[in-house]
């Protein structure tokens, strides 16, 4: 017996990420971009073959995460790319050591309800607020990563 419809879940909230490197957590974010991936396309004429051109998968090509969220009280983010870049970078002998990382989408809740594990991480660039005494605009900062790509996480 029933006691009516069936619930169906709700789909995912898209209004809260945590982005996870090497098991570090580096913070909560409100907008996560550049989860996408493209598949080059080689395409071959085969003589003798007037209805069609072949088409082939080539090289994958994955764009740079881009993280964007209220400016927080933890370093992580931004120690983060200090190891990799500048006296960070050289400090370890010009040798960039890449992460796994993982974005974690939350639902209402706040539990986690998707996963995309990155491959061979490190962020490009990291950007502050942008200060203006008259302004009532939330200090934002960004941060830009680039990968060899990603998978669905469990």
């Amino acid at each position: 017996m029933s006691n009516g419809p069936e619930r169906r879940p709700d789909a995912p909230f898209t209004g809260k990420f945590i982005f996870n490197v090497g098991g570090l957590e580096i913070g909560s974010f409100s907008e996560v971009s550049g989860l996408s991936v493209e598949v080059e396309v080689e395409e071959v004429q085969e003589g003798g073959q007037n209805h069609f051109v072949h088409k082939l998968p080539g090289r994958m090509s994955w764009p740079p995460l881009v993280l964007k969220r209220g400016v927080a009280d933890s370093d992580n983010l931004f120690e983060w790319f200090a190891e990799t870049s500048g006296e960070g970078f050289s400090g370890q002998g010009d040798k960039l050591e890449r992460r796994e990382g993982e974005v974690v989408l939350l639902d209402y809740a706040g539990e986690p309800a998707r996963r995309w594990q990155f491959i061979d991480a490190f962020p490009t660039r990291w950007s502050g607020p942008t200060f203006a005494a008259g302004s009532t605009d939330v200090a934002l900062e960004e941060l830009e990563i680039v990968h060899h790509g990603f998978r669905p996480g469990s």
